[in-house]
């Protein structure tokens, strides 16, 4: 064998696709958007139907039972296929398909809380065969099935396939055989196939364009004759409520359901000041899913991977975003982590994120520190060096700012870990104000509840006062001593005001205008110019 065919036979990394900050935020948002979707639909699965005025709330239960938080079977076959697709393999090969295939078999074998009956019923009778591939025979049995029976058109390929377009953001013919073969191991009905194509398009454009025209124009990947078809469901669906549909176990009327929800719920205005942001239009739509009934958790886990494409992973509450758990023993950021992976071929950033234990920590970040905040000494200000603190930390949780990898965030010290999608860049934070807004409230939470708390970005400066300020108004605080003491604190040492979006958004969401000097990236406190 010459060096060129062993270079060859020889599998190669993948090449990293290239992604910029909105739109890795909105990959992000995918596949942990279909979770809290899924776990917040758990608990009314077949219960009666929530009015408009009933708030549906995570608390577990359901058919599994489930802890609070946990997601079902929606989200748990869409791990099986994100667990490939994150390694940077075509989907579309058959290697890879027969990975997805088996890891559906050791779900269903020792994961699965919950089953549908047709998944139930093909992966049975394809296990029982003794084929090579285990891809062909199960979809063998999913064809066969549909031969048989009138009822093969199930929504349970729809909710699983959300993830297969983060593969294919820059082929969408790709993404199309992707989703039919995927889709086919368990329902290969045309209807079947036609809607999986139909949800991931709109997510593929959602995360690439930050918009839902993406399920419309899906249309046109159809064959022609079935294009007037969808196209007059979609128009069904976007002129009647989610509930509409009693039955939404098929799998065309699951997508009405959901695309009712996203399409008929208003997106809020901006109005920091108010609590109203646009980026609330996850949570609303997402519990508009759940209020359609019966299949609760499944419509709901379709409509939050679309809506985590369109608002991104920093648009779903962050309170749901640190319930949300599941089989294999995955929380939040493990979901986050397969859907980034994906999107990116396979391939972490040069910062080992997101799959490192812990990420690189840049020169600028300076050396380890700690101050109290200036309105209260529960919480501790500092910088990502901090985290690497040994031995037991005075500290019982720990909210981070920035990206810190995937070991617990201090070693020797068990704390709830909050992490937040915040980016120290001008024009990078899509939902700045609700993300603000969300972490100020969790340290309120987490003080509330007797936690002493560390709060902190890579160096210290920039993002950890604007939340630091934010929290304090809340405690009752004008937003410009704020700003000013929490400066004090830091030893004058900060860089906030390189930052004017996160500096003026303190002031912004308590309603009044920034008290900052138009020429210069300073402000004032009693006729002195603090830099």
């Amino acid at each position: 064998m010459t060096l060129l065919t062993a270079l060859a036979a020889t599998p190669q990394p993948p090449t990293p696709r290239t992604l910029d900050i909105h739109a890795a935020d909105r990959a992000a948002g995918v596949l942990i958007g279909a979770a809290c979707g899924d776990a917040l639909g758990v608990p009314y699965e077949f219960q009666p139907r929530l009015t408009d005025s009933q708030q549906p709330v995570m608390v577990g239960g359901g058919l599994g039972p489930y802890k609070p938080g946990e997601y079902s079977d929606d989200t748990q076959m869409q791990v099986c296929i994100a667990e490939v697709a994150a390694t940077g393999a075509d989907l579309t090969g058959r290697s890879a398909l027969d990975r997805i295939a088996r890891r559906f078999h050791q779900w269903r074998d020792g994961g699965a809380s919950d089953i549908g009956s047709q998944t139930r019923a093909v992966l049975s009778a394809a296990k029982a065969r003794k084929e090579a591939s285990v891809s062909k025979a199960m979809t063998a049995e999913a064809d066969a099935y549909t031969a048989r029976t009138q009822y093969s058109a199930g929504n349970g390929s729809l909710m699983r396939t959300g993830i297969v377009a983060l593969a294919y953001l820059d082929d969408i013919d790709g993404m199309v055989r992707a989703v039919t073969l995927i889709s086919s191991l368990t329902h290969s009905d045309p209807e079947c196939v036609e809607a999986c194509i139909l949800w991931c398009s709109g997510i593929r454009t959602a995360v690439l364009e930050g918009t839902l025209r993406g399920v419309r124009e899906g249309v046109a990947l159809l064959a022609a004759d079935r294009q007037d078809v969808w196209n007059a469901r979609l128009d069904e669906a976007e002129v009647n409520p989610p509930h509409h549909w009693a039955s939404n176990g098929y799998v065309v009327t699951a997508l009405q359901a959901a695309w009712s929800a996203i399409t008929r719920t208003p997106v809020p205005e901006l109005e920091p000041a108010n609590g109203s942001f646009p980026a609330q239009h996850f949570q609303l739509a997402t519990e508009a899913a759940v209020r359609a009934g019966n299949d609760t958790d499944t419509v709901a886990a379709i409509a939050g991977a679309l809506l985590g494409a369109r608002w991104g992973v920093s648009g779903i509450p962050l309170s749901w975003q640190q319930a949300v758990n599941g089989w294999p023993n995955l929380t939040g950021p493990d979901l986050v982590r397969l859907s980034v992976r994906t999107a990116r071929h396979g391939a972490d950033d040069a910062d080992g994120w997101p799959s490192a234990a812990r990420v690189r920590i840049p020169s600028y970040a300076g050396k380890a520190f700690a101050v109290q905040h200036p309105e209260d000494p529960g919480v501790l200000l500092g910088n990502l060096p901090t985290t690497n603190f040994r031995g037991e930390a005075p500290i019982d949780a720990v909210v981070s700012l920035c990206r810190v990898g995937q070991d617990p965030i201090l070693a020797g010290t068990d704390v709830e870990h909050v992490t937040v999608w915040l980016v120290d860049k001008e024009g990078a934070n899509t939902n700045l104000h609700f993300v603000l807004h969300q972490t100020a409230h969790q340290i309120l939470r987490l003080r509330q509840e007797g936690k002493r708390v560390f709060l902190h970005c890579v160096a210290g400066r920039s993002r950890t006062p604007a939340v630091a300020a934010v929290y304090s108004t809340l405690l009752g605080t004008h937003p410009h001593t704020a700003l000013v003491d929490i400066y004090r604190a830091l030893r004058r040492n900060w860089t906030l005001l390189a930052h004017p979006q996160l500096h003026d958004a303190v002031y912004q969401l308590a309603g009044l205008p920034p008290h900052r000097s138009r020429r210069r990236r300073t402000f004032l406190l009693d006729g002195h110019m603090l830099r």
